[in-house]
């Protein structure tokens, strides 16, 4: 099942988990340290909370797409880039509390977007949301430069 992903940037963790909460009528798939993320069923909606004190709360951090395989991530980037997208792949990477594989792709107004899946669950290292290179923020929607793009052009953090 594929379903749309909705990552925010919240200042309360705790007080967006109850909200959110009540509004789907489920509770969290995962929580981690300001790190909570919803399985909601109907709609089909992944929803990734992501405190962080630097961000102005309820703003968007990215949006994705999960898919049951690699193979289908394979074939929305070859899909894409046949559509004349910059697209950039990542495999084995860790975010978000998981080993995932994915494309990235921005959106006309600078909007990252990643379609991907998850392959594990994995702890990451003091809370960090995403292994990052050196020289680069650690954030869910920080991934590698699109390629056309200029450096820190399509950076969220």
């Amino acid at each position: 099942m594929s379903r749309v992903q909705l990552a925010l940037n919240v200042a309360d963790l705790d007080e967006a988990i109850v909200f959110y909460s009540k509004l789907f009528a489920t509770e969290p798939a995962k929580i981690r340290p300001g790190y909570a993320n919803f399985a909601v069923v109907d709609p089909p909606l992944k929803l990734v909370l992501i405190e962080d004190a630097n961000q102005t709360p309820g703003t968007l951090n990215h949006l994705g797409v999960e898919v049951p395989t690699t193979e289908e991530v394979s074939a929305a980037q070859a899909r894409l880039a046949g559509e004349g997208l910059a697209t950039v792949m990542e495999e084995q990477t860790a975010c978000c509390y998981a080993v995932q594989d994915k494309v990235w792709v921005d959106g006309p107004g600078g909007e990252p977007w990643e379609i991907y899946t998850v392959l594990a669950d994995t702890e990451m290292p003091a809370g960090q949301l995403r292994s990052s290179a050196p020289g680069q923020a650690a954030c869910c929607a920080t991934r590698p430069a699109l390629a056309g793009a200029t450096p820190g052009e399509n950076g969220c953090c």
